[in-house]
């Protein structure tokens, strides 16, 4: 026992060691992205999470509380190319992925590759494009290529889909399968501020930084090279036991929460179906990605719980009597983090 704990020690220290040596640039992005967004520092470190863990993000929020402009400054800060796709319902799959051109010359056809051959998209209110488009948007999330004609091509690493949805228009968009749903490592749910003095703060910040002679603009202070070592830096974040069991636990009360709590018992009947194993891995990546940011060589477990509730409110299904009852899966969720002990 005491040999293991010395070698989870020596794996720690050594990590740290990793972290701190590549966590610079990251600090120097979410300063960058603060020269631009104003009160938004949560949003920033899960953007951050998403990099690092290799995971794609959804934001969903009323307009204008600056998704856009975050995608847009994050990608500012990077030496990476970006492509911005404003879905709409008459978008067609070649829209996205490109096409097969002919060739006179040659009297063959060649492929025109699409806007998703970038490293950052932002998929601007995705829910407005039909499920032939999603489909297509699909592969390339997945499994990292995009199909032209009878050909495959790889998509370049890093690879990330950054995407925006509005939760209070229904005419015109059409609900995201849930299949491509379990696909983002991340749901961010922005509303405005609570407290009516953090509130005026922040829109004097706005109206200051935004409305002046000139509008603050980022500079790009990492490149794709750097983001992939750290995520190979984050992989090697060991993960105690305790918080392994912590992470297990979360999905397990996601499906049968009785077993996992007797506090939980109840919400048995308002499940129709829980979180996937893709989850487990999800809150693992993006715990280690939270202990990077936070300069730590191992994940504690309220690196896993910061971010709980982001990875698991999309992938809880709630039943009928859930609805009836007017219980969201964000509230299942948040109960579930409420009664699990953090280790």
């Amino acid at each position: 026992m005491a040999q293991e704990v010395g070698e989870f020690a020596e794996l720690v220290a050594r990590s740290k060691a990793e972290v701190e040596e590549n966590a610079p640039p990251f600090r120097a992005v979410s300063e960058e992205i603060g020269r631009v967004m104003v009160g938004r520092e949560d949003l920033t470190r899960r953007l951050l999470v998403g990099i690092l863990a290799g995971g794609h993000i959804l934001l969903e929020g009323v307009p204008g509380l600056a998704k856009t402009l975050a995608v847009r400054s994050l990608a500012g800060t990077l030496r990476a190319r970006f492509a911005r796709i404003q879905f709409t319902p008459d978008l067609l799959p070649a829209d996205l992925t490109g096409t097969m051109i002919y060739d006179p010359s040659s009297g063959g056809f060649t492929p025109r590759k699409g806007p998703l051959f970038a490293n950052i998209i932002l998929a601007d209110e995705i829910n407005r494009a039909p499920a032939k488009v999603q489909s297509a948007l699909l592969e390339a999330m997945q499994e990292r290529q995009i199909t032209i004609g009878d050909a495959s091509h790889r998509l370049e690493e890093p690879f990330m889909v950054l995407a925006t949805q509005n939760p209070i228009e229904q005419e015109g968009t059409y609900p995201l399968p849930e299949a491509q749903v379990d696909r983002f490592l991340l749901k961010v749910k922005l509303d405005y501020p609570e407290r009516l003095e953090e509130h005026r703060d922040m829109e004097m910040g706005i109206l200051e930084r935004m409305a002046g002679e000139t509008i603050p603009e980022v500079r790009p202070v990492l490149d794709c090279d750097h983001i992939l070592k750290a995520r190979q830096v984050v992989r090697r974040i060991p993960v105690a036991q305790s918080v392994k069991d912590y992470i297990v636990d979360l999905v397990l009360a996601t499906r049968v929460p009785g077993r996992v709590s007797p506090d939980l018992e109840e919400l048995g009947a308002l499940i129709a179906y829980g979180a996937s194993p893709r989850a487990t891995l999800a809150l693992a990546m993006a715990g280690k990605a939270m202990a990077f940011l936070s300069g730590r060589g191992s994940v504690y477990g309220e690196d896993v719980k910061e971010v709980a509730l982001d990875v698991l409110r999309h992938r809880v299904l709630v039943t009928y009597e859930a609805e009836a009852r007017e219980v969201t899966s964000e509230q299942i969720a948040q109960q579930i983090l409420d009664h699990v002990r953090v280790p």
